[in-house]
């Protein structure tokens, strides 16, 4: 090989774009349908399958993710913000390596700071992509601003629903008020629903379909169904021993089903998913879009 051809390679290497972190958000119309759990055994899976995975605790005011670790950060995201941390002093390593970051209440004063600050978070922020294939965003239930904001970022919302009438509807009725937010795009988002606390794998199919007529009819988003999780003796003990159940039993047939989901989501047929956006792009919309509201 030539000095010509070795300084074309070099430049073609410095053109090819650095990969981007998938964003992932997990959630749901209602507390306590194993929103967290699923997002913290779905990120054990992805491990198991040789990826690189962080999670935000999005929830605020509810420390799920770290009880379920069963560690307690030193630092959230409001120090990365107020006290000059920087993204690495920020997260905390749990088992198998799996990354978490606490948001505290840091993410709600993002559009009190002044465009350099604003830059200097968003910078940290973009390291992310360097750690990390996959960031999982763990965000509070309901139809919060908040909740709403991550959810028109992302590109790969999934939401948790259980057969419980009230779960169904507040399943509708989150997805009613993203499909009537002025910033949702439903040819840029797509929504997943995952099952949970089934009795038969049958079940997870009838509740999706009735979910979907609904949805179909008045709201017009695309709806994908992703798969379920069984209700399982194993995975409430691991819950109570503050254990993922994906570590503790993995033959258990909670953990089989979450290794079919994180299968699924990185198998062939995710070929044409959402393009990922990356950390920074991900962040940088929300404040962006929480400054804007600010000036209204």
């Amino acid at each position: 090989m030539d000095q010509a051809e070795q300084l074309r390679m070099i430049k073609a290497s410095q053109a090819k774009p650095k990969p981007l972190a998938r964003v992932i958000t997990v959630t749901s119309g209602k507390g306590g349908v194993g929103k967290s759990n699923i997002a913290i055994n779905l990120a054990i899976q992805f491990r198991r399958m040789g990826k690189r995975v962080i999670i935000l605790d999005a929830d605020f005011g509810l420390a799920n993710i770290e009880i379920m670790f069963g560690a307690v950060p030193k630092h959230n995201l409001y120090d990365l913000i107020y006290q000059g941390k920087g993204i690495t002093d920020i997260i905390t390593w749990g088992p198998m390596d799996v990354g978490f970051i606490s948001g505290g209440s840091g993410i709600a004063g993002m559009s009190n700071l002044s465009k350099d600050y604003l830059n200097y978070i968003i910078q940290n922020l973009a390291q992310l992509d360097d750690i990390a294939d996959i960031i999982i965003v763990d965000t509070g239930a309901g139809i919060s601003d908040a909740v709403l904001e991550f959810l028109v970022a992302c590109g790969e919302v999934l939401l948790v629903t259980t057969q419980e009438p009230t779960s169904i509807t507040d399943s509708y009725s989150l997805l009613k008020a993203l499909y009537r937010h002025p910033r949702f795009d439903e040819t840029a988002t797509k929504v997943k629903m995952v099952a949970n606390r089934l009795d038969k794998e049958a079940d997870g199919e009838i509740l999706f379909e009735k979910l979907n007529i609904v949805i179909s009819r008045y709201l017009k988003i695309p709806l994908l169904y992703l798969g379920s999780i069984p209700e399982d003796a194993q995975l409430a003990r691991a819950v109570m021993q503050q254990v993922p159940v994906s570590l503790q039993n993995p033959g258990a047939r909670s953990s089989m089903a979450f290794k079919r989901m994180a299968a699924k989501l990185l198998g062939r047929e995710e070929a044409e998913r959402q393009p990922e956006r990356g950390m920074a792009a991900f962040f940088s919309h929300i404040i962006g879009r929480m400054a804007e509201s600010e000036k209204l």
